[in-house]
C-alpha cells in the first residue's frame, strides 16, 4: 500500500459543485478524481437525502464516465464493489461527526482518514478479488476481512 497525500477542499462551495457537476455531468474528466469521488459522496448523503447514494451512484456515476468520453466495461469505468465499500466508509465517517460541522471539514477529516485513503478497500479485499471482473460488475463480499458494519441506530431504515 503506498501513501498518497489527499488533496484537501478550500470550502463547502468547491464540494458542492463536484457534486452538482457529477450529477449534471458538467464536471470535467481532471476533476474527477478520488477526492472528488469522497466529496460527491459525502456531499450525496449529507444534502441530498433524496438521493439514496448505495443505489443511485451505479447509474450517476456511469452516465458521468460516459459523458466524458469514458467507458463502462469489464476493465474501465464503473466499479461497484469499490463504490459500495467507500459509501459504507463515507457513512461510517458521518456517523461518527455531528451533522453540524461545515461540510468541507466533514470531507476534509474523511480524506485524511484511513477510510478516505485510496487503498481502505484493500483491508477488506485481496487485490485480485477486487479487481476482478465479478467485483466490478457486481458487489462481491470481501475475503480478508468483514467490512465494518454501522450502528444499529444510524442505518437506514
Amino acid at each position: 500500500m503506498t501513501d498518497h497525500l489527499p488533496r484537501l477542499f478550500e470550502n463547502d462551495a468547491v464540494i458542492r459543485h463536484i457534486g452538482e457537476g457529477l450529477l449534471a455531468c458538467t464536471l470535467t474528466r481532471p476533476e474527477w478524481t478520488h477526492e472528488a469521488h469522497l466529496a460527491a459522496c459525502t456531499w450525496l448523503v449529507r444534502e441530498r437525502p433524496d438521493i439514496d447514494a448505495e443505489r443511485a451512484l451505479p447509474t450517476i456515476i456511469a452516465r458521468f464516465n460516459e459523458s466524458v468520453g469514458g467507458v463502462n466495461d469489464d476493465h474501465n469505468g464503473y466499479h461497484e464493489t469499490i463504490t459500495q465499500c467507500f459509501v459504507l466508509g463515507v457513512r461510517l465517517h458521518l456517523d461518527a461527526h455531528p451533522q453540524e460541522i461545515p461540510l468541507v471539514d466533514a470531507v476534509n477529516m474523511l480524506l485524511s482518514s484511513e477510510k478516505g485513503r485510496r487503498d481502505w478497500p484493500l483491508r477488506f479485499y485481496s487485490r485480485e478479488r477486487l479487481f476482478s471482473v465479478a467485483a466490478r460488475r457486481g458487489f462481491v463480499e470481501p475475503d480478508l476481512s468483514p467490512l465494518p458494519n454501522r450502528p444499529e441506530s444510524s442505518a437506514p431504515p
